[in-house]
């Protein structure tokens, strides 16, 4: 469907989750299906309009001011093939509809912290998932992917029909066409041993020191994270954690010995909440609890070799009004895959992140801010991760080696010369 300006759809279709950037496309195609898509690119390029698509995630969707968005929102199919351990996912499709679209077969996908992230731009980005220290990136496990390329055809794109192209798009993300579908591995997992345990941070203050400490221990089959932020006194928090500063360690585990592996992190002291304990893949959304409505927001990382205790604290002392998230990278995500792919930093070990509120107008002081938490573990930063970039002009920037960067670049001009 073609939707103008003028047409009462038209807020509902540009609109996204990342409510601190507005755009008006000149037009908006409700896409269907793959077809639809195609057709929308052709007309664009009918009409010498740019691309862009909405995103379903919770990133900015790609600028399409006085030009031509594609809305795939209603997107939605999955398709298990139980036998194969594979989802075909449309290209509106959000994590949770593959999560219930696969458990009734007990396999699981390669899914991130928020049930409600668009699959596919989480994928092709990379995707640090809730198992992927077992397992990997979740661009690791593309099998194919339906492109729909600028000059408006249909293909797949698997490593044999066009192995530079399956490269570029797995991790390079952006760039080479409107992708309306991907084909992916799912994992045999049903359940795990997870959920969070929180730390009032002026009770127990070496809580975030304990957890980098504890987390040198673990095995692969552990992947956890810590996140650090103040809980305002509001309905929206638990009563436990209203007005205070908070460290919340979250934990997906696939093995038997849980609590065993876990018995240190509780013996750092005394828990406002512990929530841990085997639970349905399903539910795994809760370990998090991501916020799910509409919101403002700017962010950054830095991939590090090592976050070292005074380096965290130099972090803490300077983001005590911001989000702060340091999860645990390494096991598998340090391997590299059968089939080469555009993700790179592979020897990080872990990722922070920061993230502040942002209701528009100029982020120039946010971004100042936030600058100078990432100046502090300068010396042991490698790159950044593109998934994790918001509102920032340049994602790419450290987020690929610099000779993958290069390529992707080429490969663009090849492939999508205005891109």
């Amino acid at each position: 469907m073609e939707i103008t300006p003028d047409h009462p759809d038209y807020d509902a279709e540009r609109a996204g989750f990342q409510t601190a950037f507005e755009h008006h496309p000149a037009v908006i195609i409700a896409a269907t299906s793959a077809e639809d898509v195609r057709g929308a690119v052709a007309l664009a390029a009918e009409r010498h309009l740019t691309v862009a698509v909405k995103a379903t995630g919770h990133g900015r969707s790609g600028s399409a001011e006085g030009h031509l968005l594609i809305s795939t929102r209603a997107m939605t199919g999955v398709r298990v093939d139980a036998e194969r351990r594979t989802a075909w996912i449309e290209a509106g499709a959000q994590w949770r509809h593959v999560i219930d679209a696969a458990a009734p077969h007990g396999l699981a996908p390669l899914s991130g912290s928020a049930p409600e992230v668009g699959a596919i731009g989480y994928t092709l980005g990379g995707g640090i998932g809730l198992l992927a220290r077992e397992f990997g990136f979740a661009a690791d496990h593309v099998r194919a992917i339906d492109l729909v390329t600028p000059d408006a055809r249909l293909v797949e794109v698997s490593a044999d029909s066009d192995p530079d192209l399956f490269w570029a798009l797995r991790g390079g993300r952006d760039g080479f066409g409107v992708v309306t579908a991907i084909e992916v591995d799912l994992v045999p997992v049903s359940t795990i041993y997870g959920g969070g345990l929180y730390f009032d941070l002026e009770r127990v203050p070496d809580a975030v020191n304990g957890y980098l400490a504890w987390s040198a221990t673990v095995p692969e089959q552990m992947t956890s994270s810590v996140g650090v932020y103040f809980a305002p006194d509001m309905p929206m928090f638990p009563e436990p954690l209203r007005g205070r500063y908070i460290a919340h360690v979250r934990i997906a585990h696939t093995g038997e010995d849980g609590d065993h592996l876990v018995a240190p992190l509780r013996a750092l002291g005394p828990r406002l909440i512990d929530k841990l304990g085997t639970m349905p893949f399903a539910e795994a959304g809760t370990i998090y609890n991501d916020p799910t409505h509409p919101h403002g927001y700017l962010g950054d990382n830095a991939l590090l070799t090592e976050l070292d205790e005074d380096a965290l604290r130099e972090v803490l002392a300077l983001a005590d009004q911001y989000i702060v998230d340091i999860r645990h990278l390494g096991g598998a995500l340090s391997r590299e895959p059968e089939v080469p792919n555009a993700v790179g930093h592979r020897a990080a070990q872990y990722i922070l992140r920061v993230i502040s509120p942002f209701d528009g107008g100029d982020p120039t002081t946010v971004h100042s801010g936030q600058r100078k938490v990432f100046d502090a573990v300068r010396p042991w930063t490698i790159g950044r991760s593109l998934n994790f970039v918001y509102g920032h002009p340049d994602a790419e920037e450290g987020s690929f080696e610099p000779g993958d960067l290069l390529r992707l670049r080429e490969l663009r001009a090849r492939r999508n010369p205005v891109a």
